[in-house]
């Protein structure tokens, strides 16, 4: 079968799957999202679909799948974490350092406990710091998810280890987890 038959036939089956889409996301925006979407897979994986088979089961299976992916997707994106114990500290009006002077010799002393890490610590550490999340940077580095949190574990132990003067003198104990 040609592309321009497969294609063909796609289209043919363009009003049924936008009738599907609405119902799955009953609205027209995402309908029309949904729709392109799974015809743009369809025409790109052409070659993963069997002569003799039915033709536009595939079609709905691969819409069906888009839109949980999706789904999944926008859940991940819209959960809330609850960081109130953290945003007390960030939204604080006094720093916790009262000495501006003093301040700048603690950032630095934390900036020298940050070079000193290894490479393969240092960065997945500073990368979470910045805000990437574990996923994001197993991706980047190309290392196993698991191996990213190990080292971010180890990273947090050493600088806590390295920094401890620091904790004793504004009351953080030595047990206190680095979030």
């Amino acid at each position: 079968m040609t592309s321009i038959d497969f294609s063909k036939m796609v289209q043919k089956e363009a009003k049924p799957l936008r009738h599907y889409a609405y119902q799955l996301t009953r609205n027209v925006e995402d309908t029309n999202d949904l729709l392109q979407e799974t015809m743009l897979k369809a025409l790109t994986y052409q070659d993963k679909f069997e002569s003799g088979t039915n033709f536009k089961g595939w079609l709905y299976t691969i819409m069906k799948n888009t839109f949980i992916n999706n789904y999944r997707r926008n859940v991940k994106r819209n959960t809330f974490i609850d960081q109130t114990d953290n945003d007390y500290y960030l939204d604080s009006v006094a720093p916790l350092v009262k000495n501006e002077g003093e301040q700048k010799f603690i950032r630095k002393d934390i900036e020298l406990a940050i070079a000193k890490l290894p490479v393969s610590l240092q960065k997945p550490f500073t990368m979470n710091v910045c805000g990437f999340k574990y996923h994001e940077i197993a991706e980047l580095l190309r290392i196993p998810i698991g191996t990213v949190k190990t080292r971010i574990f180890v990273a947090r132990r050493i600088l806590r280890q390295n920094l401890s003067v620091y904790g004793a003198m504004y009351g953080y104990s030595q047990e206190l987890e680095v979030a």
